[in-house]
């Protein structure tokens, strides 16, 4: 269920929004930068179904080993 919610912004916000993110598409936008900050349980979420993919977790897991081995080869 969608909620009507109006505000009020700068106009150079508004005409940045408008022109970046293009007339009809603002309420999404704003609604996805938006929803991690208010609703923690939708983030815990992602954590929890990201950390079942245990394809992607491996992949992960072998990625970071690999790259920490770099960081020694690094000139100062």
């Amino acid at each position: 269920m969608q909620k009507k919610l109006t505000i009020t912004v700068d106009e150079e916000v508004y005409s940045g929004l408008h022109n970046r993110i293009g007339s009809g598409r603002i309420s999404r936008f704003i609604e996805d930068l938006v929803r991690p900050h208010v609703l923690d349980e939708e983030m815990e979420r992602a954590y929890a179904e990201m950390a079942r993919e245990e394809d992607r977790e491996a992949e992960a897991l072998e990625w970071s080993e690999a790259t920490v081995g770099d960081i020694g080869d690094e000139p100062r």
